[in-house]
């Protein structure tokens, strides 16, 4: 008999050691680089993740590496959404909404009143766009250390 595979991912807290995140890392940056011009890619290499204020998730079916988010904290009662990438073999699987769901409540149980996001500007950007704006993120203001540009723009949510 075949086992279904589980149609929601399991998430799991990550230490970025695995040869299956770490290349969904790099397809994330590349991503980045190839959608933003030089100067205004804000994404998390590997080493930005580790930074003890970010922790990390990865969303899996069985050993099947879907995707991954991190929140970034950022002092007082705000936190930021970094590095949200599904692989690409998991599109439209409700791999980055479970994630996106999980951060959101992880920030809520921290004690968290604001989540925020930069975010690249075109059409590359518009499936993540409406996946942040139906969980009732915003456009708005900058934040932390972010310049608003033709390439960026901003999103908030207050918890």
């Amino acid at each position: 008999m075949m086992r279904q595979a589980p149609s929601v991912p399991a998430i799991r807290r990550d230490d970025l050691s695995g040869e299956a995140v770490r290349a969904l890392l790099a397809l994330h940056l590349a991503a980045m680089h190839a959608n933003s011009p030089p100067g205004h890619i804000f994404a998390l290499d590997l080493s930005g993740l580790r930074a003890p204020e970010v922790m990390v998730w990865t969303a899996w079916f069985g050993d099947d590496l879907a995707g991954i988010g991190a929140l970034k904290l950022l002092g007082g009662d705000a936190g930021e959404i970094k590095s949200m990438r599904t692989d690409p073999g998991h599109l439209r699987k409700g791999v980055a909404a479970a994630l996106l769901d999980h951060i959101i409540a992880e920030a809520r149980g921290r004690g968290l009143a604001r989540l925020s996001l930069e975010t690249g500007s075109g059409p590359a950007f518009e499936p993540a766009l409406g996946l942040y704006r139906a969980r009732g993120f915003a456009d708005g203001d900058p934040f932390a250390h972010y310049v608003r540009s033709d390439f960026n723009q901003f999103l908030h949510l207050t918890l």
